[in-house]
């Protein structure tokens, strides 16, 4: 598994809010565990303390995404930093129960955490692999959503850099509301054009047909 995976975990539990929408699906252990994913063993260490620590982390995480959208690359790594140091993990060798064609394990490198709780396990590795995203892609992968309200984090993957929505989803609806605006932009040109089009034809009637100035 490459270590750049992790960075799933972070945006997992930035996501798990909208703030702009006034959504919070974080709101017990059940959704705690759910943030793990498949990896049950750490899940079942939450309790529902880990509520309000989960909280506190995802508040850290955001400000890195917002520090990044913001072009503000150091603070987004200073940001980061005080999450690794208050959260480290120990990188290990694993092989699991893969095997290559020679019948050896697939050895890929591993983050071990030691976790006084569940949160701190969760944000050692999302602190940790957002670090590795960083680092291997640049800072400015790491965006916020433009389409209004959403504001969902995401990491840009594509070969050009020029994502800028975290869904299609969202790339759609903010496309269609660019449109309409268009749409609505020029018609209120046409209507614009149109009404000072027929003030002048006006005028000019107007003047066409007032009677001339008898001489003296």
């Amino acid at each position: 598994m490459e270590l750049a995976y992790y960075s799933d975990y972070a945006v997992r539990l930035v996501n798990s809010e909208e703030p702009a929408r006034g959504k919070d699906t974080l709101t017990s252990v059940e959704a705690v565990r759910d943030l793990f994913g498949g990896n049950a063993s750490a899940a079942r260490r939450a309790t529902e303390a880990d509520v309000t620590r989960f909280r506190s982390v995802r508040a850290r995480l955001r400000s890195v995404f917002e520090a990044a959208d913001q072009g503000d690359e150091t603070l987004a790594v200073a940001l980061l930093n005080s999450l690794l140091l208050e959260f480290p993990v120990s990188p290990q060798i694993s092989g699991h129960d893969y095997r290559d064609e020679d019948g050896r394990p697939l050895w890929h490198m591993h983050l071990a955490d030691h976790p006084s709780n569940a949160t701190a396990g969760y944000a050692a590795i999302a602190a940790m692999g957002l670090a590795f995203h960083l680092t291997e892609y640049g800072v400015d992968r790491l965006g916020l959503c433009e389409a209004t309200p959403c504001r969902n984090a995401y990491l840009d993957t594509s070969t050009n850099r020029s994502r800028r929505y975290c869904s299609d989803r969202c790339a759609t609806r903010a496309n269609v509301a660019a449109y309409r605006a268009r749409k609505r932009l020029e018609a209120d040109r046409s209507e614009s054009t149109g009404l000072a089009a027929d003030s002048t034809q006006r005028a000019t009637a107007s003047g066409e047909r007032r009677p001339a100035g008898r001489g003296r």
